[in-house]
């Protein structure tokens, strides 16, 4: 790693601004540096800067500006000096710039622009060019800048970057890096996690899985303890998902981790409210940022994230940073263009979908990047919104982005896919681990929420009538809750949850149509060979419906489940029932023609409830006796 600092002086109208570059050659690429570099709340307090606070003021700011201020100490006496500004939004291009503009109100300096550039070098490394501009406000600041930003920050800034060109080399995230002093613990805390060490044991929770999460609890920074997200940990840590999500759950239940519901916003994708249970999750929440309020969904809308509980271990959250470009990763460019600019931008580097939008106009713009589209695009924002279509360019590309509008915009160009790393509340609540251990976690009464893809599986017992009949009430009854315990065994390993029963009838919920059928294979061939062969109805469809809260019991509701119902009434009990919307699905399509290859026919049959519409099925045929 090599490293150069320039330092010159320039004299604008009132007091002189000083410049400051640093560069450093490291060996890792912009990409792979990107996700730490660019992580700014992270890198503020590397760089010992202290927490900020967001001022709260009458009205919204445009462009996602904000007003923030910090306490610094006083260097002799000690003593807290109040900074307050305004700040601009963060302008990036991912994976290769990004900086900010602070217009200082109080304090000692000012204001302040600094821009980090991440440049590739033909060895697979990268040169960091970072600048800062910076103009003192008095005596005081002209004497503090030299010393605070020259001397103690530039330390810190080349301290970071090493640090993080190491992570980046060891492809090592910031969940996993352990602090080099020891942690702090409240008393009785090791003791408590040795016990909870012996209950997961008792729970049949992966040892390995609980060493990693409390040596995390003991060790883990303070950034990632105070919103630790299941999936991406479980990445970090090379295992599987759902195990890790089922790991917290228990841990929730047993008081060594507390659960928050994340509301995010559809557009900047930020938390911006939270709450405890579903029983105190609103149906509308409002964003501050982009102006606009919002439904909360399940799909997509509602995370839990974890935190230690206090006994474990104290984490206050602090907020160092509230507009860098990993708190939005989804934002590949956030730019500013003035009245009249137009501004070319190079195209995403990945292949998909985008959407373009403005903060401050309604509406968005599709982007496509594709190894076939076209090497520029023009895209016109006016002051009623975007006047094109979707906008086809290859990933080596330009885009030009006209702003024909009054008003100086903030555009934004972002990935329209979700992330898949977030523990929705569609994952959470159809584990069967999540309604064993928090059946009472309702909705209120009076609120209904969406769920945007679910697939719901009818079952039922066939001639369970007959059975008690031949085999006598006792022996029946005992076969009957041998059923029960098959199908919610078959239902636990695929991922999905049972909803509610009925007699002998049960539905079940699964986030995938593949996990649906995964269990109803696996509970159909139990079943039939059973000492005394039974046959179970089942009928599977997918699709959009509403979470509600139904005799104290989180339940679904819409056409999707009332189809699903009707599906398994066609079933003989020696096959399985889908909805044309469930055959296509890709990854059902993968399992029937490598996993399971079955035999599966078409044919049409209309549902009680639908009138005459004659629904496309699917018979998958799965006991030998129904084959033969």
């Amino acid at each position: 790693m090599t490293a150069s600092q320039t330092i010159a002086m320039k004299r604008p109208r009132l007091m002189r601004e000083v410049y400051y570059r640093w560069v450093w050659r490291l060996k890792s690429p912009p990409d792979a540096l990107w996700t730490y570099a660019a992580n700014t709340d992270r890198f503020n307090r590397d760089t010992h800067l202290p927490p900020i606070m967001v001022e709260r003021t009458s009205q919204d700011l445009p462009n996602a500006t904000r007003k923030l201020k910090m306490h610094r100490i006083k260097l002799g006496k000690l003593k807290l000096v109040p900074i307050a500004w305004t700040e601009s939004p963060f302008e990036w291009i991912k994976p290769y710039k990004f900086g900010v503009f602070r217009n200082y109100s109080q304090g000692p300096v000012l204001y302040m622009r600094t821009l980090t550039e991440l440049i590739p070098l033909p060895n697979g490394g990268t040169e960091v060019v970072y600048e800062v501009w910076v103009a003192p406000r008095n005596v005081i600041g002209m004497a503090a800048i030299p010393l605070q930003i020259g001397w103690w920050s530039a330390r810190d800034f080349r301290r970071a970057f090493m640090a993080y060109d190491k992570l980046a080399q060891q492809q090592q995230p910031f969940e996993t890096t352990l602090p080099h002093k020891t942690t702090q613990l409240p008393n009785g805390a090791r003791r408590r996690m040795a016990n909870a060490g012996k209950e997961f044991d008792r729970r049949g929770v992966d040892p390995v899985l609980s060493v990693l999460l409390t040596s995390l609890l003991e060790y883990g920074d303070e950034f990632t303890l105070a919103r630790m997200r299941p999936y991406a940990l479980a990445d970090a840590w090379r295992v599987p998902r759902r195990a890790v999500l089922e790991m917290f759950l228990h841990a929730t239940q047993m008081g060594i981790l507390d659960s928050r519901w994340e509301l995010l916003c559809p557009l900047c994708r930020g938390a911006k409210a939270t709450a405890k249970s579903l029983r105190d999750v609103p149906d509308h929440v409002h964003c501050e940022v982009c102006h606009i309020d919002y439904r909360v969904n399940f799909d997509q809308s509602m995370e839990l994230v974890f935190a230690p509980n206090a006994a474990i271990r104290e984490v206050i959250p602090a907020a160092y940073c509230v507009g860098g470009p990993q708190i939005t990763p989804h934002i590949v460019m956030q730019q500013i263009i003035k009245p009249g600019e137009s501004k070319i931008l190079s195209a995403p580097a990945a292949v998909g979908r985008y959407r373009v939008r403005a903060l401050e106009v309604p509406g968005a713009a599709r982007l496509m990047i594709d190894i076939n589209g076209a090497s520029n695009a023009l895209l016109p924002l006016r002051s009623n919104g975007w006047t094109s279509g979707e906008a086809i360019i290859r990933p080596d590309g330009t885009l030009t982005v006209e702003n024909i509008n009054p008003t100086e915009q903030l555009i934004v160009v972002e990935k329209t896919g979700w992330t898949d790393q977030a523990a929705t509340a569609a994952d959470v609540t159809t584990l069967q681990t999540f309604r064993d251990l928090f059946g009472k976690e309702v909705l209120r009464s009076d609120v209904q929420i969406g769920i945007g893809s679910l697939t719901i599986m009818f079952t039922d017992l066939r001639d369970s009538t007959a059975l008690y009949r031949e085999v006598g009430d006792a022996p029946a009854f005992g076969m009957v809750m041998r059923h029960f315990d098959i199908l919610t065994a078959a239902v636990r390993a695929a991922g999905g949850s049972i909803i509610k029963t009925n007699g002998d009838a049960v539905m079940a919920a699964f986030r995938r149509p593949v996990e649906a059928i995964r269990a109803a294979v696996a509970a159909q061939r139990q079943l039939a060979a059973e000492p005394r062969p039974l046959a179970i109805k089942i009928g599977i469809h997918t699709g959009s419906c509403i979470a509600v809260t139904l005799n104290e019991r989180l339940d679904y509701f819409g056409t999707v489940v009332n189809i699903a119902a009707r599906l398994e009434s066609l079933s003989t009990g020696q096959d399985i029932v889908l909805s044309g919307g469930m055959y296509l699905d890709p990854e059902v399509l993968d399992y029937l023609k490598h996993d399971e290859p079955l035999t599966i026919t078409p044919f049409g049959s209309t549902l009680k409830g639908f009138g005459e519409k004659q629904f496309e099925l699917w018979r998958l045929i799965v006991t030998e006796t129904e084959r033969a």
